[in-house]
């Protein structure tokens, strides 16, 4: 197999057996969900809807977060955190992958940003870390797509204790700036431990994010996946605790969006739907 690389102005040409993938193997899942959504990019991305009550509805779509609204002013989103590059080392987890180098966490966090950044609510939440200053994964692609603005309205949010503005299972709220949404919502969810203690912490999560966003007027909203990939929550778990609280929001959010980039968390997240809401 015969593969072209680029660096700077120059093509590099590498020759390697057809059993074998230049591409590290932690990216070839992501390099491949890739190529399948670019191919396709002129479709329509997957897109389901389900009744919440007679005057809310989920929908669950592919797609890419910080490109998703609904009218710019009643709208929001969510972004779930993630890890920084200041981690601690020598280990730590991706679902279930140990990674034991900076190096080798980088290039999955650089290469989940760009994908993240080709895709096109009023309001989103945004998986952010404690200290709300950005990072890597989708919380650093908020930031980037919503500008410097962003980072200052979130050196404004008062400190609960030193160096966090917003705990674990908390929710903040900042302007949208250069967003389409009109909002960021901030929220924390648990690095996955297999306990009740993540499960009550992913909960609150996802509840003190509509809390904020009903107390502050939204009518639409779009979460990802909180807690999964870089912090390890299982999907199937995530998507019955993410499902099942949002429907207690049933009578006060117009439309609770779930906007996944990868097609098998999408599917989980239908699958998981159907069961609970269709039952």
């Amino acid at each position: 197999m015969t593969s072209i690389l680029s660096r700077g102005s120059r093509l590099l040409r590498i020759t390697t057996p057809l059993n074998h993938s230049p591409f590290p193997n932690h990216l070839r899942r992501l390099v491949s969900s890739h190529r399948t959504l670019r191919a396709s990019m002129a479709d329509a991305y997957g897109l389901a809807r389900f009744p919440l009550s007679s005057t809310s509805s989920l929908v669950i779509q592919r797609g890419d977060l910080t490109k998703w609204f609904v009218d710019g002013s009643s709208d929001a989103i969510v972004s779930t955190s993630s890890l920084s590059l200041s981690l601690p080392f020598p280990v730590c987890f991706i679902g279930n992958r140990r990674f034991s180098s900076l190096l080798d966490l980088g290039f999955v966090l650089r290469d989940f940003c760009y994908l993240n950044s080709l895709f096109g609510c009023r309001e989103m939440v945004n998986p952010a870390n404690e200290r709300m200053l950005g990072g890597g994964g989708a919380d650093g692609a908020i930031h980037r797509a919503a500008g410097p603005d962003l980072l200052q309205a979130c050196y404004g949010v008062p400190e609960v204790s030193r160096g966090v503005r917003c705990p674990t299972g908390e929710a903040r709220i900042t302007p949208g700036f250069k967003l389409p949404v009109a909002r960021v919502v901030f929220t924390v969810g648990p690095i996955y431990n297999g306990n009740s203690t993540a499960e009550a912490s992913l909960r609150s999560a996802y509840r003190n994010s509509l809390k904020v966003a009903k107390e502050n007027n939204i009518q639409y909203i779009a979460f990802p996946a909180i807690s999964c990939g870089v912090y390890g929550y299982p999907y199937d778990e995530a998507a019955t605790v993410a499902i099942s609280t949002i429907k207690e929001f049933a009578n006060d959010i117009k439309e609770v969006h779930f906007v996944h980039f990868l097609e098998e968390v999408y599917d989980v997240w239908v699958n998981k739907a159907n069961e609970l809401l269709q039952a």
